[in-house]
């Protein structure tokens, strides 16, 4: 999603959104509120969604906020907001953390991917397709490391794996897009 649904509030001041931006766990908030519930927690750690209570490393500000940045008080959030996502961005995550965060990526990484009008690196279009593409190959071909028909089951282990890994690595990619598009407006 591109903005919040049309009828939602901030979840902490109940308000229609100013400038909302969209955290790593899906939900929506009001820049300052979200940047309010982080202050007044430990500054030198992410704050906790407060509906689902994940980790928020990364704000999103919607494309509407960051047209409008030469609005004092706009840009003032969006610098707030950039300077958070600045400080988190080699915070380590471990690998339940970015599990959780694969489903929020790969959403928007799909919709850039086939939105024209989105200025998504042709270096990363070209990486992920490929990726894609070498991954569907081996998933398809008959050869494999654990092949199907001797072990069965287990031998759809190695092909669970690399469609794993090959979302993995889409994701990280994209996360690092986000940090730059979104860490300095």
């Amino acid at each position: 999603m591109d903005a919040p649904p049309a009828d939602d509030l901030c979840s902490v001041c109940q308000s229609n959104f100013d400038v909302p931006c969209q955290a790593n766990c899906s939900h929506w908030f009001f820049g300052n509120c979200i940047l309010l519930v982080w202050s007044h927690g430990s500054t030198l750690q992410p704050c906790r969604c407060p509906l689902c209570r994940r980790q928020i490393t990364l704000l999103v500000p919607t494309e509407a906020s960051m047209r409008h940045h030469d609005v004092p008080e706009v840009a003032e959030i969006l610098g707030n907001v950039a300077m958070y996502n600045r400080s988190f961005r080699g915070h380590f995550r471990g690998l339940i953390q970015t599990m959780r965060d694969l489903p929020f990526l790969l959403q928007r990484l799909l919709q850039e991917l086939w939105d024209p009008q989105r200025s998504l690196p042709r270096v990363l279009r070209a990486r992920v397709c490929i990726t894609m593409i070498l991954s569907a190959a081996y998933v398809l071909s008959p050869v494999d490391f654990f092949p199907e028909a001797i072990f069965g089951v287990v031998g759809l282990l190695d092909d669970f794996l690399v469609v794993l890994i090959v979302l993995l690595y889409s994701a990280t990619i994209y996360r690092s897009v986000l940090y730059q598009r979104h860490g300095g407006y």
